[in-house]
């Protein structure tokens, strides 16, 4: 797996540069002017045209959050839209701290942040945002006291939609990542100690178990067909853990948050799949005399 942190930590975000506490430089006037500004990519410049006749045409200056962690559960924010996909070129990792939601500074847990892997493919759910109210929640829960930095990369969503500004082939979105220059920084462990720690700790807004449960549940009833090898293996280890340790489920789960309607920007036909039908059980067909 490729983990080159240099290319991670987004060069712009350095020498006191305010945006390494808020959006890119390039989104820093998202607001102002409802527009993306231009970006060095072609392909993103191809992007802020549309995103800016969109926001012509309805009067909408808006930008897309991507989530993979507890924002695919817990927005906490206002949002017009939110919608399932995946971003390229990273793989989630609970390597990062945190002292705040889901741990302690004597005890802290661990929560999900990005890893870049050339290969690697994220899910999780991006959600449309108006105006800078959502933006400043998030500086203040994922930056100032996770310490996550701001990035921008290409969602693609899981289901093509003509309120998508490519319908359905890739929306610039803004992701929040945790790398080894913040203080919170965990780093790589074996799922073993992982699992361990994230039994072991709680904070202000519940236990850790919770947040790796949680997600989980977001993979496995959003997107069954997809395999998160690292985050499955945490969840089956965090739960052996509790039975052996007779710590009921219910005692580190909290009250479940509101659901949240995915998707739900249009009727969706999915299309049929057989690839649990090997689950199955054979029956066999008994002749009858009659």
């Amino acid at each position: 797996m490729a983990q080159n942190q240099e290319q991670i930590h987004n060069p712009n975000l350095n020498n006191g540069n305010p945006a390494a506490r808020g959006a890119p430089e390039y989104f820093q006037h998202l607001f102002l002017n409802g527009n993306f500004v231009a970006h060095e990519d072609e392909g993103m410049m191809e992007a802020a045209a549309e995103t800016q006749h969109n926001n012509n045409a309805h009067n909408d200056p808006h930008c897309w959050i991507f989530g993979y962690g507890s924002l695919c559960w817990y927005p906490g924010f206002e949002y017009s839209k939110c919608i399932t996909g995946y971003i390229k070129g990273y793989v989630r990792r609970f390597w990062q701290g945190n002292t705040t939601h889901r741990g302690t500074d004597e005890k802290p847990g661990r929560v999900a942040t990005l890893i870049e892997d050339k290969e690697g493919i994220t899910w999780g759910c991006a959600y449309k945002i108006t105006g800078s109210k959502a933006l400043d929640y998030l500086k203040q829960r994922e930056c100032t006291l996770g310490g996550y930095i701001v990035l921008e990369t290409k969602f693609f969503p899981r289901v093509a939609s003509y309120d998508t500004p490519f319908s359905g082939e890739a929306v610039p979105v803004l992701v929040y990542v945790a790398t080894p220059d913040n203080c919170h920084w965990l780093g790589e462990d074996t799922h073993e100690n992982i699992a361990e720690n994230i039994v072991e700790c709680s904070g202000s807004n519940g236990h850790n178990v919770e947040y790796l449960l949680r997600l989980a549940n977001f993979i496995r009833e959003e997107m069954p067909e997809v395999v998160d090898t690292h985050l499955f293996e945490l969840e089956f280890l965090v739960l052996e853990k509790l039975h052996q340790r007779q710590i009921p489920l219910w005692s580190v789960m909290g009250m479940p948050p509101e659901r949240i309607r995915r998707d739900s920007h249009e009727d969706i036909k999915r299309p049929p799949t057989f690839e649990f039908t090997s689950r199955i059980p054979e029956r066999k067909l008994r002749c009858l005399n009659i």
